[in-house]
């Protein structure tokens, strides 16, 4: 079984919205590697504490560490930079690991397009299909199925979604569409608390890079954090878009 755990980063509204951009991100993992992905987890966090004075049981969520540190403030603001550039490097160092991206750029896009259904939807697609065609690294059962963890969200319109979806999927095909139900995904989405999850913590960080990559911070843009997405090459999901060379999706 393949396991998803899922953040984001910006705001899915469209109207006054204060971000451009909705970045959905998903870290993928097989059971089999689960143990050892959250012992290297475990590992890496350890050093954070010896390091830096990071605590095992503090979450390390991004976007606070560099602009509302809180109770971080004792971590000089070029540490917690630093930090994160380390968790990147950590992440991409485990060949178990496969990210999914999916970029809603808002700009232009009709009223009433429902950016958090959209993104979800190509999200869903994109495992769902990866999983089908038997292209993620790491081990594979003879028949693997698939779940859905994710940080909190709208839970509801997550949980109606992925139904709606194992019995009317559309595809495009030619001129028209083809349906094709999920097949692969069961139960319904886990929600999870970031602060009790690493796995959480780490799919945040990469959506958070991929933001920052597209609509920089002025301190990121100015310490270079904005290329720090660029570390996690090694572990981007590239077949999930023929169209972008790290198999970004872009709505």
């Amino acid at each position: 079984m393949f396991l998803m755990y899922v953040d984001e980063s910006g705001d899915p509204g469209l109207v006054n919205s204060p971000t451009r951009f909705y970045v959905l991100t998903g870290l993928v993992l097989h059971e089999l590697r689960w143990r050892q992905v959250l012992e290297e987890l475990l590992r890496f966090r350890s050093g954070l504490r010896v390091q830096y004075g990071l605590k095992l049981r503090e979450e390390l969520h991004a976007a606070a560490m560099i602009n509302k540190p809180g109770p971080f403030v004792r971590i000089k603001r070029h540490d917690r930079l630093a930090i994160l550039r380390d968790f990147a490097d950590a992440l991409a160092a485990m060949p178990e690991l496969n990210v999914i991206n999916v970029v809603v750029d808002k700009e232009r896009k009709p009223a009433g397009y429902d950016v958090f259904e959209n993104a979800w939807t190509v999200l869903i697609q994109r495992f769902e299909d990866t999983v089908s065609h038997r292209n993620f690294r790491g081990p594979r059962n003879a028949d693997d199925r698939a779940m859905i963890f994710s940080d909190e969200t709208d839970h509801r319109r997550l949980q109606h979604l992925l139904r709606k979806l194992r019995f009317h999927n559309p595809i495009p095909v030619g001129g028209g569409y083809r349906n094709a139900p999920m097949a692969r995904i069961i139960e319904d989405p886990t929600i999870r608390n970031s602060e009790e999850s690493y796995l959480i913590q780490a799919v945040d960080l990469c959506a958070f890079l991929l933001y920052q990559e597209l609509a920089p911070g002025s301190y990121m843009k100015k310490k270079g954090g904005h290329n720090y997405f660029g570390r996690l090459a090694p572990i981007l999901c590239t077949v999930a878009s023929a169209k972008d060379p790290r198999g970004i999706v872009r709505l």
